[in-house]
């Protein structure tokens, strides 16, 4: 979710082929991952005689690889460079944003070849770890590329999130949909202009008068968690939504996120437009409720970005992922595809090409500017 630019991305198809300081404490080190040994040194993959002397290394934003969302997906992307090419990979976790400087200063003393921050949030740190190690190698997921080691890899969320909003506006049975962030900032809000921006449209191409909770748009303004990994704070956001008659809820929250999840389920109020990887797999406890993804395509951005380097490939060129290259895009409806009317997917899928066209102007304050 967080930005603060650019790399191809594959959409999700389907049933909707639409398709911080050094006083931190002290960094978890973890070279397992989910699929390496000790060490992070592997052998397989069919690249392996090009990457396995090469050692990718990530640095986790809040919430840690079991968010089932950003991280959750960038982590994805160094497990396939791992089976696939052989890369020696590991990662540090952070708990905090005083975890980011020392984090990152791990991995450089660590030798890592290339280094990837998961977060905007982690802009200021590794700028200035950028600065003071001109020779290091970094990549950063949600923020803009930096001269002249920093590549940025963004999202233009603002265009999938219209669609999950025309979605979301479309299924409601009380007229009351809601979205709400982990941290005002331009990955999170991004998401959320796009959703408002896309209930609107239902509303004006239907005549209709569905209502969003949450987050008006002209005054970039709020429900806002303040955090990304408190599913406590999720719940109870969804809780006061759900009764106040939302019945479609978009967390753009992280593991926050998930406790909108939880009480949607617990409730069996509300369904969720989940975020960044679809919710269906990636948090399959709470499948029943997902309704559907908007969704970018981190994984394979971050896995082709470090192929690139890899191969002596790494430039800072940045690269914007959007509904026309399919870097972002709106999931399957998996278990309500029955439930999505042929006439609502066919709109979808006008919507999607008319965004591409530029027919359709989604606006969004947060958008990425490349």
């Amino acid at each position: 979710m967080r930005r603060v630019s650019k790399v191809a991305v594959i959409a999700v198809s389907g049933a909707l082929a639409l398709t911080a300081t050094a006083c931190g404490s002290k960094p978890k080190d973890d070279d397992k991952g989910s699929q390496p040994s000790a060490g992070s040194t592997a052998t397989g993959g069919a690249g392996a005689t090009n990457a396995a002397n090469f050692k990718g290394c990530m640095v986790t934003d809040q919430g840690g690889v079991d968010d089932r969302s950003f991280n959750a997906a960038a982590w994805a992307g160094f497990n396939k460079a791992n089976k696939e090419l052989g890369m020696q990979i590991k990662k540090v976790d952070s708990k905090t944003e005083n975890d980011y400087v020392p984090n990152i200063d791990s991995l450089v003393a660590d030798k890592c070849d290339v280094i990837v921050s998961v977060g905007g949030l982690m802009a200021k740190a590794t700028g200035e770890a950028a600065k003071k190690n001109p020779n290091q190698k970094f990549i950063i997921v949600d923020s803009s590329s930096v001269e002249p080691n920093i590549k940025g890899l963004e999202y233009n969320t603002a265009q999938a999130a219209f669609m999950g909003g025309y979605l979301a506006a479309s299924q409601s049975k009380s007229g009351k949909v809601a979205t709400f962030g982990g941290m005002k900032i331009p990955p999170v809000t991004i998401y959320m202009d796009g959703f408002v921006e896309g209930v609107n449209y239902y509303n004006k191409q239907k005549n209709k008068s569905v209502q969003v909770l949450g987050w008006d748009v002209a005054k970039q303004e709020g429900s806002i968690a303040g955090k990304f990994d408190s599913q406590a704070d999720g719940q109870r956001i969804a809780k006061d939504f759900i009764a106040q008659g939302a019945d479609v809820i978009h967390p753009v929250a992280g593991a926050t996120g998930l406790g909108a999840a939880a009480e949607a389920k617990e409730s069996g109020k509300a369904v969720i437009v989940w975020v960044d990887t679809d919710g269906y797999e990636s948090a399959a406890n709470y499948k029943e409720v997902m309704l559907s993804t908007v969704t970018k395509a981190m994984t394979e951005s971050v896995f082709l970005s470090l192929k690139e380097a890899s191969e002596n490939k790494y430039t800072t060129k940045p690269y914007l992922g959007t509904l026309a290259n399919d870097g972002v895009g709106l999931a399957p409806f998996h278990d309500f595809d029955s439930k999505v009317s042929a006439e609502t997917k066919a709109e979808l899928a006008k919507i999607k090409s008319d965004i591409v066209a530029g027919t359709i102007k989604v606006e969004s304050a947060a958008a990425p500017k490349g």
